[in-house]
């Protein structure tokens, strides 16, 4: 049944909210002020699924791209440039008030750059053995078949292409793949994930394939089946050779951004301990002037890490793996002038707790969640750290996620 109701505010992953007598209904590419007729979403009650934009907010503009609202990748091309970004700070405002911390957040910093420099890419059979590859349906299971991304750096121009060669390829297996590709230095960087173990027949087809679409490597679930070139990215000055399915941050221009800013907060310091440490991304950096501590516990990244170091004329950097959830390090540990910790979505709090009985003078909190960056930051605070800087950075348009860097200082 199709019902009228008007969008009163946004919810954080950025789905139109409007109060109703019977609690929030959520609907998602709409915007505040606007009157849309509904229908019952899927699975929770309180969804509902647009079906037309009877008054439209005067801040709603067109989509860069024709697959939006049926694929799932993006949630706000429909609202313009200003009110989105305001928007997205206000999040981060939001997330440090709810944590009881006074906070003042700086305007958001746009580091979509030339957009991202990876993505995954599902290819799935459907009915009578069609093949679909792209990215997943907004609130549904199937796949949305792509040919082309707005959103995607120029660098991944012939990932779409590769993708679906790929999965034409592995049909016959009639598995779900998941290809996962990052664009980098020598070319695109394929891990396949989900055929089972590959016949030689099939791994020498892909072999063939990476010749054809000038591929630097093809692996499965992170095991080689070719390498024409060794996948590596830049670094400030050091160059590292990526481990198979390794994490980067989205775009390049993120990565470079979010690095200015904890360059920056750094100043003066000799001594520093990286903790989350991934392939490098802050350590290479701080290295150019500082000796470095890093940890973290992807094992093929930190091996990435200890390699690139000393090729580039760096200061010393001492990296190992470790589970800083599990075993976080102590603060007899973190002997440094200044800590940077970059830890996944969950936060770090347990780490957080022994940063705060350190002695450094500087911490340097990186997040992709402004909530357990603050909750982790009301640990410090209550340590003795005051919280000097939130600057929130946009590498992820489009979406409701947004990086934040925080410094603090004892």
């Amino acid at each position: 049944m199709t019902e009228q109701i008007v969008i009163d505010r946004l919810g954080h992953l950025g789905d139109g909210i409007a109060d109703s007598a019977d609690g929030p209904l959520y609907v998602r590419y709409t915007l505040p002020g606007e009157t849309v007729s509904v229908i019952p979403g899927p699975g929770q009650h309180e969804r509902r699924t647009l079906v037309e934009v009877i008054k439209a907010s005067p801040e709603r503009i067109a989509p860069v791209c024709p697959h939006f609202s049926v694929c799932g990748g993006c949630a706000m091309q429909h609202w313009e440039t200003a009110k989105y970004q305001a928007w997205k700070r206000e999040l981060v405002v939001a997330a440090f008030h709810q944590a009881d911390i006074e906070a003042d957040v700086a305007p958001i910093i746009d580091a979509h750059g030339a957009g991202r420099r990876r993505a995954t890419f599902h290819a799935r059979l459907g009915s009578h053995d069609v093949l679909s590859v792209g990215f997943a349906a907004a609130a549904a299971h199937h796949i949305v078949p792509i040919d082309r991304c707005p959103v995607l750096s120029p660098a991944l121009a012939g990932a779409i292409p590769a993708a679906w060669a790929i999965a034409q390829l592995l049909s016959p297996i009639k598995k779900p793949l998941d290809i996962q590709t990052t664009a980098t230095n020598n070319g695109l960087d394929v891990d396949v994930r989900g055929s089972g173990p590959l016949t030689s027949r099939i791994s020498g087809a892909l072999a063939q394939l990476a010749e054809q679409h000038r591929l630097a490597r093809i692996t499965r679930h992170g095991e080689m089946v070719i390498q024409r070139a060794a996948p590596t990215v830049t670094m400030g000055r050091a160059t590292v050779e990526l481990p198979p399915g390794a994490f980067l941050q989205a775009t390049g221009e993120g990565e470079a951004t979010l690095a200015r800013i904890v360059i920056g907060h750094l100043k003066g310091v000799k001594t520093a301990v990286d903790l989350f440490c991934g392939v490098g991304p802050f350590a290479l950096r701080i290295a150019e002037f500082a000796r470095v501590s890093a940890a973290d516990s992807d094992e093929p990244a930190v091996a990435a890490l200890i390699k690139a170091a000393p090729a580039s004329g760096l200061k010393p950097v001492t990296a190992k793996r470790r589970d800083l959830f599990r075993q976080p390090m102590v603060a007899q540990e973190l002997a440094a002038d200044a800590i940077v910790f970059d830890p996944p979505r969950q936060g770090a709090e347990a780490q957080a707790v022994e940063i705060a009985r350190s002695k450094a003078k500087i911490v340097v909190a990186v997040s992709c969640n402004p909530t357990t960056l603050a909750r982790d930051a009301k640990v410090l605070i209550d340590g003795g750290y005051k919280l000097k800087t939130v600057t929130p950075i946009d590498q992820f348009r489009y979406s409701g996620h947004v990086e934040v860097v925080a410094k603090f200082v004892r």
